[in-house]
Protein backbone atom coordinates (compact mmCIF):
# COMPACT_ATOMS: atom_id res chain seq x y z
CA UNK A 1 0.00 0.00 0.00
CA UNK A 2 1.26 3.51 -0.85
CA UNK A 3 -0.41 6.60 0.83
CA UNK A 4 0.54 9.66 -0.59
CA UNK A 5 0.73 12.73 2.06
CA UNK A 6 0.85 16.39 0.53
CA UNK A 7 -0.16 18.23 3.42
CA UNK A 8 -0.22 17.66 7.12
CA UNK A 9 -3.97 17.68 7.49
CA UNK A 10 -3.99 14.10 5.52
CA UNK A 11 -1.57 12.85 8.20
CA UNK A 12 -4.52 11.70 10.45
CA UNK A 13 -6.46 9.61 7.67
CA UNK A 14 -3.39 8.34 7.09
CA UNK A 15 -2.47 6.90 10.49
CA UNK A 16 -6.62 5.40 9.87
CA UNK A 17 -5.73 3.25 7.11
CA UNK A 18 -1.94 2.26 8.78
CA UNK A 19 -3.79 1.34 11.95
CA UNK A 20 -6.34 -0.85 10.47
CA UNK A 21 -3.81 -2.94 7.96
CA UNK A 22 -1.69 -3.67 10.92
CA UNK A 23 -1.50 -7.29 11.39
CA UNK A 24 1.35 -7.59 13.97
CA UNK A 25 2.90 -5.15 17.04
CA UNK A 26 6.04 -4.49 15.43
CA UNK A 27 6.30 -1.73 13.18
CA UNK A 28 9.30 -0.27 11.39
CA UNK A 29 9.77 3.04 10.30
CA UNK A 30 12.37 3.78 7.57
CA UNK A 31 13.32 7.07 6.14
CA UNK A 32 16.05 9.80 6.08
CA UNK A 33 16.21 12.47 8.73
CA UNK A 34 13.67 14.85 8.56
CA UNK A 35 11.36 12.42 6.60
CA UNK A 36 8.62 12.66 9.11
CA UNK A 37 9.00 9.47 10.98
CA UNK A 38 8.05 10.79 14.18
CA UNK A 39 5.52 12.93 13.16
CA UNK A 40 3.61 10.08 11.75
CA UNK A 41 4.23 8.11 14.97
CA UNK A 42 2.66 10.83 17.08
CA UNK A 43 -0.58 10.46 14.79
CA UNK A 44 -0.81 6.54 14.91
CA UNK A 45 0.02 7.29 18.73
CA UNK A 46 -3.30 9.86 19.08
CA UNK A 47 -5.70 7.41 16.90
CA UNK A 48 -4.87 4.83 18.89
CA UNK A 49 -6.36 6.72 21.71
CA UNK A 50 -3.30 7.78 23.59
CA UNK A 51 -3.40 10.82 25.14
CA UNK A 52 0.20 11.25 26.45
CA UNK A 53 2.36 14.12 24.79
CA UNK A 54 4.60 12.31 22.12
CA UNK A 55 8.12 13.32 22.01
CA UNK A 56 11.24 11.67 19.93
CA UNK A 57 12.85 9.27 21.98
CA UNK A 58 16.63 10.34 20.58
CA UNK A 59 18.08 10.50 23.56
CA UNK A 60 15.97 8.04 25.85
CA UNK A 61 15.77 5.85 23.11
CA UNK A 62 12.04 4.52 24.29
CA UNK A 63 8.96 6.43 25.17
CA UNK A 64 5.54 4.56 26.87
CA UNK A 65 2.55 5.88 26.02
CA UNK A 66 -0.91 4.33 27.68
CA UNK A 67 -3.55 3.65 25.27
CA UNK A 68 -7.06 2.08 26.11
CA UNK A 69 -5.78 -0.99 24.43
CA UNK A 70 -2.67 -0.96 26.82
CA UNK A 71 0.96 0.27 26.23
CA UNK A 72 2.57 1.49 23.01
CA UNK A 73 6.23 1.77 22.46
CA UNK A 74 8.14 4.17 20.48
CA UNK A 75 12.06 3.19 20.11
CA UNK A 76 14.42 5.56 17.90
CA UNK A 77 18.08 3.46 17.87
CA UNK A 78 19.76 6.14 15.79
CA UNK A 79 22.26 6.56 18.95
CA UNK A 80 22.90 3.08 19.85
CA UNK A 81 25.93 1.88 19.10
CA UNK A 82 25.40 -2.11 19.13
CA UNK A 83 22.51 -4.65 19.00
CA UNK A 84 24.17 -5.25 22.92
CA UNK A 85 23.73 -2.13 24.09
CA UNK A 86 19.88 -2.46 23.06
CA UNK A 87 20.10 -5.50 24.47
CA UNK A 88 21.41 -4.27 28.11
CA UNK A 89 17.75 -1.89 28.36
CA UNK A 90 15.64 -5.08 27.68
CA UNK A 91 14.69 -4.38 23.71
CA UNK A 92 14.01 -8.01 23.47
CA UNK A 93 11.28 -7.84 26.24
CA UNK A 94 9.59 -5.21 24.62
CA UNK A 95 9.24 -6.80 21.57
CA UNK A 96 7.79 -9.77 22.80
CA UNK A 97 5.38 -7.92 25.17
CA UNK A 98 2.59 -8.43 22.11
CA UNK A 99 2.26 -4.49 22.87
CA UNK A 100 2.18 -2.31 19.63
CA UNK A 101 6.41 -1.21 19.48
CA UNK A 102 6.81 1.51 16.98
CA UNK A 103 10.63 1.58 16.02
CA UNK A 104 12.64 4.68 14.32
CA UNK A 105 16.20 3.37 12.66
CA UNK A 106 15.76 -0.53 13.05
CA UNK A 107 18.94 -1.32 10.86
CA UNK A 108 20.60 -0.83 13.71
CA UNK A 109 18.96 -3.70 15.71
CA UNK A 110 18.22 -6.16 12.75
CA UNK A 111 18.63 -9.18 14.84
CA UNK A 112 16.87 -8.41 17.64
CA UNK A 113 13.96 -8.11 15.01
CA UNK A 114 11.11 -10.53 15.42
CA UNK A 115 10.14 -12.78 12.21
CA UNK A 116 6.73 -10.93 11.71
CA UNK A 117 6.42 -6.72 11.61
CA UNK A 118 5.03 -4.26 8.71
CA UNK A 119 7.61 -1.55 7.21
CA UNK A 120 6.74 1.94 6.70
CA UNK A 121 9.22 3.85 4.52
CA UNK A 122 8.87 7.36 4.11
CA UNK A 123 10.34 8.98 1.15
CA UNK A 124 9.59 12.94 1.12
CA UNK A 125 10.13 14.45 -2.45
CA UNK A 126 9.06 17.62 -3.95
CA UNK A 127 7.18 18.80 -0.53
CA UNK A 128 5.03 15.38 -0.97
CA UNK A 129 5.62 12.50 1.12
CA UNK A 130 5.27 8.74 0.33
CA UNK A 131 4.61 6.28 2.50
CA UNK A 132 5.27 2.68 1.52
CA UNK A 133 3.47 -0.10 3.76
CA UNK A 134 3.89 -3.57 4.20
Amino acid sequence: MIIQIKSLDQLDEAAEKLIAKFKYPVVLFEGELGAGKTTLIKSLVKKMGAEDEVSSPTFSIINEYDSPAGKIYHFDFYRIKSEEEALDFGTDEYLDSGFPCFIEWPDRISGLLPQDFHRIKIISEEGVRNIFFN
